[in-house]
């Protein structure tokens, strides 16, 4: 299940407008041209931010995302039309054949479950044609992120066009393992209406990461730095060999 900032119509609605700079998806259009990909499947696209930049460029792209209130506001940004979008997840796509699978913004850390873990990987292999790539991001556990969630930290005000102002600010809730749960609290100055969205991310290893990778069938090519985030993420470059694989279902 998405979180509620994704799956709740009002959050969905500013979740652009909370988070306007999106400094950490230039790599990623460098890395769709560096790979000379012309199909792309945007995986956890959510308000299609990324599936709209590669279409301005040619690129044809599925926008695929569980949460329907954020593929709504994708599908009702200029552009739209150029996007094929899906409201779903990597277990349930149509048949596909693209050069790129993109797990932008930590999506692939949302995937918190084992299990669900090797069967999207599993459902991204079959998507991609043989020698296709698939690139995502996760947080490097030994920088401990989540030590610097706090309502302290994060708390702000913002003045959105047509909403008011926003006050918003996160709380962490429990670190257990490798699994850490917070809280979004957004308030509505216009009526007072205070919403929350709970996520839960696994920080897994780089040496887990690729073990996953091995395990569906996807050879893991290699580890690079967010140039945005130097130091704090690992940037995973996978790809699907031309031979048969052995991959577990």
């Amino acid at each position: 299940m998405a979180d509620e900032c994704f799956t709740l119509p009002r959050l969905a609605a500013i979740y652009d407008a909370l988070d306007p700079v999106r400094d950490d998806l230039p790599p990623y259009l460098a890395l769709v041209d560096e790979l000379g990909a012309s199909r792309v499947l945007d995986l956890g696209c959510g308000t299609g931010v990324f599936a709209l930049l590669l279409a301005g460029r040619g690129v044809r792209v599925l926008g695929v995302d569980p949460a329907a209130a954020s593929v709504a506001v994708a599908r009702r940004k200029p552009g739209a039309e150029r996007v094929r979008w899906l409201v779903g997840d990597a277990t349930g796509l149509p048949p596909l054949e693209v050069d790129l699978v993109t797990m932008t913004a930590n999506a692939a850390q949302a995937v918190t479950g084992p299990g669900q873990w090797h069967a999207t990987l599993l459902g991204v292999r079959g998507a991609l044609r043989p020698g296709g790539h698939l690139v995502f991001e996760s947080r490097v556990p030994a920088r401990r992120a989540w030590e610097s969630w706090t309502r302290e930290a994060s708390h702000r005000v913002s003045e959105l066009p047509d909403v008011g102002a926003v006050e918003n600010w996160v709380e962490l809730l429990d670190v257990s393992g490798p699994l850490v749960t917070f809280r979004w609290h957004y308030v509505f100055a216009a009526d007072g209406q205070h919403l929350t969205s709970d996520s839960t991310l696994r920080f897994r290893e780089r040496a887990e990461v690729e073990a996953d990778l091995r395990a569906a069938g996807l050879d893991p090519v290699e580890v690079r730095d967010a140039p945005d985030r130097p130091g704090r993420e690992h940037v995973f470059l996978a790809r699907r060999p031309n031979a048969p694989s052995r991959a577990t279902a």
